[in-house]
């Protein structure tokens, strides 16, 4: 009997660092491939939208737009760079019109851009065609972000009224700043 709790045992703790393993690396939205993968897909209200490897749509806060990272510290427990291993060169799966690069980020990883804007993935966007991100205003360490869908032409589109759940709204569990 002991040699079947072990058994048992040793498969639930397998599982769960199963679990974990995938948790960290969904938490990593990107590595090597993302930069492969970026592609675009249409969105209503939004217009046509990087996406990555997954179909999520991909955000840029107005405050990055310079190519100084500012998103840090609890603003990564919402927004999520799209990394790229040191020495990748991005190219996108499809034809866009912008330019693909990277930049360092504080951390010392390296982040994909857009035209030159660091590209993130929002937590709240759960699959591929939403867009929950899009003119979301937010606040972390004293620092408030404008995010809005990164487009294929690169050019933001602001509506002159956000749509629910997207725009100057609290997260759930409201954590992060907050």
């Amino acid at each position: 009997m002991r040699s079947k709790y072990t058994h048992a045992h040793a498969r639930v703790a397998g599982l769960a660092a199963a679990a974990v393993a995938g948790l960290v690396a969904g938490c990593a939205s990107g590595g090597v491939s993302a930069a492969a993968a970026i592609s675009t897909r249409q969105i209503a209200g939004v217009g046509t939208v990087l996406t990555d490897q997954s179909g999520k749509t991909l955000y840029t806060p107005e405050q990055e737009a310079s190519g100084t990272i500012k998103c840090t510290g609890s603003c990564l427990s919402f927004w999520f760079p799209v990394t790229v291993a040191n020495g990748a060169t991005p190219r996108p799966a499809g034809a866009l019109t912008g330019t693909l690069g990277s930049i360092q980020r504080p951390d010392g990883g390296r982040q994909l851009t857009y035209n030159g804007e660091p590209l993130y993935t929002f937590r709240l966007d759960t699959g591929p065609g939403q867009s929950h991100g899009d003119n979301f205003t937010d606040h972390f360490g004293g620092q408030t972000f404008v995010w809005h869908a990164a487009t294929a032409t690169g050019a933001t589109q602001v509506p002159a009224q956000p749509s629910s759940p997207s725009g100057n709204g609290t997260y759930q569990g409201g954590a992060g700043g907050y």
